[in-house]
């Protein structure tokens, strides 16, 4: 004789977990959007402000002038987009907001290059150029070379560029520098083009030799 009585209790105990299943599904799928929207919110406002500052600062004299001046706004832009990426993927909310990312960099280091060169700030600049693991097994090592220098140097700014971004002016930049998918990493120090793995000492001894 079918025990009618145990099928409905396992059918039921199989449904609740499924439904179980698709609500924690939704849940946490409506947590994802809403905190790429809260990083989104938030970044477009950094934007903003960094953008207007762009305006202000290239309109300083070199006796306003000090060191770092937004380093610090794009280094937190970064994190927040190092965020996104690791824990909401390649969106197309984080894709476009890389894509604006890289274009405060180049903006940036067009701006301290000048700086530079008409106050006479010390500065010592590096553009690096990565892309995945699967394609650059060497890349994250040389990402953390550049942390290092970085903590070593407060002069030193580093602009990180993802080799297959899909932006005009970081092809541009690839073209300027001849630069390859087959030669990754890639540093352009002080337009010097380095290509391959180079390690603290070796990016040490050539930012020493800088003037």
């Amino acid at each position: 004789m079918i025990d009618w009585k145990k099928y409905l209790i396992v059918f039921l105990i199989t449904a609740g977990l499924f439904v179980t299943a698709i609500y924690l599904n939704n849940y946490f799928g409506d947590k994802k959007i809403d905190q790429l929207k809260l990083i989104q919110d938030k970044i477009s406002i950094d934007i903003l402000s960094s953008e207007t500052q762009f305006s202000l600062l290239s309109e300083l004299s070199c006796k306003n002038v000090s060191g770092s001046l937004l380093s610090g706004e794009l280094d937190e832009l970064g994190h927040k987009l190092d965020w996104g990426q690791n824990n909401l993927g390649a969106t197309d909310e984080v894709s476009y907001l890389k894509k604006y990312y890289s274009l405060l960099q180049i903006k940036d280091y067009l701006l301290m290059k000048k700086i530079s060169a008409s106050c006479g700030v010390k500065s010592a600049f590096i553009l690096y150029f990565y892309t995945t693991a699967e394609n650059c097994n060497l890349c994250e090592k040389e990402s953390l070379v550049l942390t290092s220098l970085r903590e070593k140097y407060p002069e030193l700014r580093v602009y990180s560029f993802d080799y297959s971004i899909d932006l005009s002016a970081v092809k541009a930049l690839l073209t300027i520098y001849k630069i390859k998918d087959t030669e990754l990493p890639a540093l352009v120090l002080d337009d010097e083009l380095l290509t391959g793995f180079h390690s603290v000492e070796e990016l040490d001894a050539k930012i020493l030799r800088k003037p």
